[in-house]
């Protein structure tokens, strides 16, 4: 790196690329030095609000530009393997919008292509950096809440209908990417139902369940017909459980202490009494920090030091495989999917190559 600034360029200026430019703009340690996207209109509109920003129609002009360090990608989920693949083996360091690959085998290939060029390799699961996710691990981690139980997840809203992927791989991505960060483990098998209500188009609404090597069950549904919006999810452990509401302005965290209290086992199953505890409830106080402001800031640190990124190739290769085990159920009518572990789709991919 010629000096003390990363050198950025960015491809895609539709819905999450402005997000992306004005975070890496605002961020003292990155200069955005080229902006690229297929339409004018947009590239007239990034010339007003950053008039020092280069814009281009050409990706590869993102490509051969020796100022820039790093390339994120906002673009449509079937141009992410392609435009992530060019950036690494041009040298360039990538961030890129989920899902990073439309599937496992073309993570693999970038995960094996950014280790052997020693670059980082980060996919944009935006809310493992939200202040609210990173309390909600810590209280799980601290053992706060006890043996996990069950998460409980609605995600939904009337639209932005995706053409080139179902509603799994635009909303449901949230959620597993969750799971994996907060519970700090990997689902066995997933069984998922799905619907389609616009001819032509991917599934608009789907439910989906986790199954883990315990007791523990994850639920995810994920809706685009929704008459309102709706991000909320329900964490229940033996000690405590959670509430998180994503669109509340202040309280998006509430910790209730209740739960069942089993008495000591007995001969007869029939003689198990099951009582109630009803505690108090407390909101943790939770940052308001903008999550992309955090994120980048981790690529930064990442791209500079050789740090792992919290959303690395890796764990985007463990969001990947769960969604595509989905959408195989899916397929199936909700037959139960196993759910390959990392390694083995990279020993699998590696056998082929």
């Amino acid at each position: 790196m010629r000096d003390s600034q990363l050198g950025i360029g960015v491809v895609g200026y539709g819905y999450w690329g402005p997000n992306l430019v004005r975070n890496f703009s605002v961020n003292p340690a990155t200069r955005v030095i080229s902006v690229s996207d297929l339409d004018t209109g947009r590239l007239a509109a990034i010339k007003q609000l950053y008039p020092a920003v280069e814009v281009t129609s050409r990706y590869e002009d993102l490509l051969k530009d020796t100022r820039i360090d790093a390339i994120a990608i906002a673009t449509p989920v079937h141009t992410h393997y392609e435009l992530a693949l060019a950036a690494l083996k041009a040298g360039k360091h990538v961030l890129v919008e989920k899902p990073l690959a439309p599937s496992a085998e073309l993570v693999t290939r970038l995960i094996d292509e950014a280790d052997r060029r020693r670059l980082t390799l980060m996919v944009d699961h935006t809310f493992l950096y939200t202040p609210a996710v990173q309390k909600i691990r810590e209280l799980l981690l601290s053992g706060e809440l006890g043996d996990i139980y069950y998460y409980d997840s609605t995600r939904a809203s009337l639209g932005l209908f995706q053409k080139d992927v179902n509603v799994i791989w635009d909303l449901a991505v949230h959620d597993i990417s969750i799971i994996h960060h907060i519970l700090d483990r990997a689902p066995i098998a997933v069984s998922a139902t799905g619907s389609c209500h616009v001819v032509g188009s991917p599934e608009n609404m789907a439910h989906i369940t986790l199954f883990f090597a315990d007791a523990c069950v994850a639920h995810v549904s994920v809706n685009w017909l929704s008459p309102v919006k709706v991000r909320q999810t329900f964490i229940g452990g033996s000690k405590k459980m959670i509430v998180y509401d994503d669109l509340e302005p202040t309280e998006k965290i509430k910790v209730y202490d209740k739960g069942i209290t089993l008495d000591g086992p007995t001969e007869d199953a029939r003689e198990l009494r099951i009582g109630y505890r009803a505690g108090d409830m407390w909101a943790p106080h939770i940052s308001t920090k903008e999550a992309l402001q955090t994120e980048v800031e981790h690529f930064i640190d990442c791209v500079r030091n050789g740090v792992a990124p919290i959303s690395g190739g890796m764990s985007a290769l463990r969001v990947v495989e769960v969604l595509d085990a989905a959408s195989r159920s899916i397929a199936a009518q909700g037959n139960p999917v196993r759910i390959n572990q990392p390694q083995q789709v990279r020993e699998r991919v590696r056998a082929r190559a």
